[in-house]
């Protein structure tokens, strides 16, 4: 049900918008991110990057293994990488020390977790559609099967004090499969732009 209502406040949001004045607009605005984002959570979390259940990956899979078969320099690369499980709840299975750095976090505390508890839009900033393109994102990538490009993407996150800073990336999602074709991971690259952002 919640599902339902929220993508009938985007489709009636998204009219609105077309149809409003300057003043009403900024809340129109928020209220879709809200809506897009509480949509990209719920179907995360239920369906993954909503693969079918050929294209999923076995139950038994050794995740260091088939990380190693496929991407022998992920630790050792100087790109931030992040592996995920294209299943529901959208679960890391990884990240390497380039990525740890660059999202202030750490391999221990995030391996396991739901890509969208460890990285939430920014509470403070109601139009933040971070969570609702990069889901859009890995879906795409899963369903088509070929990597996707996302144009240069606010996302803010948090500093070791739980604060939420202002941090602009460049992402690629890239579906990978097993010699059966199988969609086993996603893996997530970006690359921060801050300093390239004009603000």
């Amino acid at each position: 049900m919640k599902k339902f209502i929220c993508e009938q406040n985007i489709s009636n949001f998204e009219r609105l918008l077309a149809e409003t004045d300057p003043a009403l607009r900024r809340t129109l605005e928020g209220l879709l991110a809200t809506n897009r984002r509480e949509l990209a959570l719920i179907v995360a979390e239920r369906e993954g990057a909503k693969v079918s259940p050929i294209a999923r990956r076995r139950n038994g899979v050794d995740a260091p293994g088939m990380r190693e078969q496929f991407l022998s320099d992920f630790d050792a690369s100087a790109h931030p990488y992040m592996l995920l499980d294209p299943g529901p709840g959208l679960q890391i299975v990884d990240i390497n020390p380039a990525y740890a750095r660059a999202t202030l976090t750490n391999r221990g505390t995030v391996v396991g977790r739901s890509l969208f508890d460890v990285f939430p839009d920014n509470p403070d900033d109601p139009a933040a559609d971070g969570v609702s393109n990069l889901y859009a994102s890995l879906r795409k990538a899963a369903q088509t099967g070929r990597a996707d490009a996302m144009a240069v993407q606010r996302y803010d996150i948090r500093d070791e004090s739980g604060s939420f800073v202002e941090r602009h990336w460049q992402p690629i999602n890239s579906p990978i499969h097993d010699d059966d074709g199988r969609l086993i991971f996603m893996l997530h690259h970006v690359e921060d732009v801050t300093d390239q952002v004009e603000r």
